[in-house]
């Protein structure tokens, strides 16, 4: 069987673990974490980098750190992976789900800009000026973009339109290291933005993620924060509500080991994107994620869309060719059926029902690229 999306792990990650265990610096102290957080940080152009469990927890803090509280709504697209909406609800906050664009599958700008327009009026409070939803009379706090599959649409609009309804912005980076938008990172465009480094991601540390940010005190309290709130190296002490949230020292060492091979597995990454748009145009429906122009996404999974999406996917995997199907829209799940969602024609229903993943591991050969064209293309002739 092809994976589906497993990690590459052939650089130093045996060599680093090794040292963790010999020194004994296994939990969430030691330098292998500082030097995650730095790397990951520079590559994504940012100045600070605090690394978490998961990029899960480092969504939860982010807005923690944004004031985001239990009477605010947070602006989300309705097709994320759950994480995105479970880290909403962990602040107690409201979501407002967000159709997407049906050419690249992001949050669609002119939807969002249409329900600013339409359901939200600007006030004046003692904390500042800020949006609020004129049904529910909570404030509008926050913007959550998901960089859906690794692409990213048009940041430079969606930071105006925030601006505009002074909106905070935490970048839902988890899949898009590596992307960029007008040569400017994905994550480097809001406040804040989240990594993460779990298993089928670009690269992994088993479970992870970094928080990535150009201001000091918001690291600082990220970091304060994701450590149990604790003020005293020596004595038990603590000023707030703290979460053990920080990564251990052995999966960051496993981090810098990957962020040493980042750059090949990246190109890799990126052939194979070109090589399944190369290979499969034009075969039988297949409907590829539409690139917007001025961004260079990072290849993380690659998946199109089709009418005999279901079919495909029984043939695949009975075929040796690991495939699944996409993310299941927030609103269809039970626990957020009743959260309201901005839609004119339900594309995230669509994209949904038509959409499949295909093979795409950081490591994935050539032949097994051209394996799973030609089960593909087997497929569509049959």
């Amino acid at each position: 069987m092809i994976p589906l999306s497993i990690p590459k792990l052939e650089g130093n990650e045996w060599k680093y673990v090794k040292d963790c265990l010999d020194t004994g610096w296994i939990s969430s102290a030691g330098s292998y974490v500082t030097q995650f957080e730095e790397m990951v940080a520079q590559y994504a152009g940012a100045k600070y980098g605090v690394a978490c469990m998961n990029g899960t927890v480092g969504l939860h803090i982010s807005q923690i750190l944004l004031g985001v509280t239990a009477d605010d709504h947070v602006i989300t697209p309705n097709i994320t992976f759950i994480a995105t909406l479970n880290a909403i609800k962990y602040t107690g906050a409201t979501p407002i789900l967000i159709d997407v664009d049906p050419n690249n599958w992001q949050m669609d700008l002119n939807l969002l800009e249409e329900y600013l327009q339409e359901h939200t009026k600007i006030r004046e409070t003692e904390s500042g000026l800020f949006s609020f939803d004129n049904r529910t009379n909570k404030r509008v706090r926050a913007i959550m973009p998901v960089h859906v599959l690794g692409n990213m649409g048009d940041m430079d609009r969606l930071m105006a339109i925030a601006n505009t309804y002074h909106l905070e912005v935490i970048e839902d980076t988890t899949e898009a290291l590596g992307s960029t938008f007008n040569n400017k990172h994905a994550g480097t465009f809001g406040k804040l933005g989240v990594f993460s480094f779990n298993g089928n991601k670009i690269i992994s540390t088993g479970g992870g993620g970094v928080i990535v940010t150009d201001d000091e005190e918001l690291a600082k309290k990220a970091k304060h924060l994701t450590t149990q709130a604790k003020v005293s190296a020596m004595d038990y002490i603590h000023d707030e509500i703290g979460y053990n949230y920080r990564l251990v020292n052995v999966l960051a060492a496993i981090g810098v080991a990957q962020m040493e091979q980042f750059p090949a597995i990246l190109e890799n990454k990126q052939t194979m994107d070109a090589f399944y748009r190369k290979e499969l145009n034009g075969v039988g429906d297949i409907k590829f994620q539409e690139i917007p122009e001025g961004t260079s996404p990072n290849g993380w999974l690659f998946t199109f869309s089709t009418s005999r999406m279901r079919e495909l996917l029984d043939y695949l995997n009975a075929n040796g060719v690991q495939s699944r199907p996409f993310w299941m829209p927030m609103n269809q799940l039970d626990m957020f059926k009743d959260e309201f969602y901005f839609h004119k024609t339900d594309v995230s229903a669509s994209v949904y029902d038509s959409s499949i993943s295909i093979p795409s591991s950081a490591g994935i050969t050539q032949e097994q690229m051209e394996t799973v064209v030609s089960v593909i293309k087997k497929f569509y002739a049959s």
